[in-house]
């Protein structure tokens, strides 16, 4: 069980990064990012552990459970996290990427169990790391620019109003540096996603056939997947930026959470073997 410890010893001190969130809207204060920052990179090695020692103890590397998926996707998201703040700084995010990790983190740790049998979708196809790895990186790219969309709208509306501009509010980053940190998100995450979908669909026509694209699953990533490029092609060729791009990324985002509770009602893009 020592993976599950792992896990649990990464939440607790994912826990950290929870209570910064909540501090932040009452006027968070600069020793307490300075407590976080290490407790929640800490806590990140304890997870990537987890996830090695849970690997060698199932014999696979891609999740065989949504609660595997789960603890996955927080991982990937905290790595995300800290590639944000290497390159500009901002803390930010972390007020939406902490809370959401630890409450991965935490649905994970409770019913998480090392020696869950693999499903054979999991097991005798093994271009499915692929797909994972490539689906997680495209889903937290498209939740940065989410989270950066509404920092966006939070920022201009202060920006106009000359309120709320002490305590956390005031170390916002600036309206065209959270407009970048969300564009270059999506241009990083739509490759992984597109690579992802192609590789899943492959997999899944070879095991299931056609029947497979009627999937409710399959029908909400493909319009996941045409919302990421509307979004892009706004961005890029249209020049839509600010108010309207955070309003497109939002509802990209309400696409993607569409599309991953969808595994809970389909009925071949599942952990349990047919």
């Amino acid at each position: 069980m020592l993976p599950l410890f792992w896990l649990r010893v990464a939440l607790s001190l994912y826990g950290v990064g929870l209570l910064y969130a909540l501090a932040s809207f009452w006027g968070g204060r600069k020793v307490l990012t300075l407590i976080t920052l290490p407790a929640v990179g800490l806590g990140m090695v304890f997870h990537f552990v987890s996830i090695i020692e849970n690997a060698m103890f199932s014999g696979t590397w891609t999740p065989t459970s949504m609660h595997g998926l789960e603890s996955l996707l927080a991982f990937v998201l905290m790595v995300f996290f800290f590639i944000v703040y290497a390159r500009y700084r901002a803390t930010s995010p972390g007020l939406a990427v902490f809370p959401l990790v630890f409450w991965l983190t935490f649905s994970a740790s409770s019913y998480a169990s090392p020696t869950e049998p693999s499903a054979p979708i999991f097991v005798s196809l093994q271009w499915i790391y692929i797909h994972v790895a490539l689906i997680l990186i495209g889903y937290s790219a498209l939740f940065f620019s989410f989270i950066l969309s509404i920092l966006y709208l939070i920022q201009e509306r202060n920006l106009k109003s000359k309120a709320g501009m002490n305590g956390f509010w005031s170390r916002l980053p600036a309206l065209a540096t959270i407009d970048e940190i969300g564009f270059k998100c999506l241009i990083w995450g739509f490759p992984f996603m597109t690579l992802g979908l192609i590789a899943g669909s492959i997999l899944a026509e070879a095991r299931y056939g056609t029947r497979y694209f009627a999937d409710p699953k399959i029908l909400l990533s493909g319009l996941m997947w045409v919302v990421y490029m509307v979004l892009l092609y706004t961005r890029w060729s249209a020049g839509w930026r600010g108010r309207r791009a955070a309003y497109l990324a939002t509802f990209a985002f309400g696409a993607a959470v569409l599309a991953w509770a969808a595994n809970n009602v389909s009925q071949t893009h599942r952990f349990l073997a047919p």
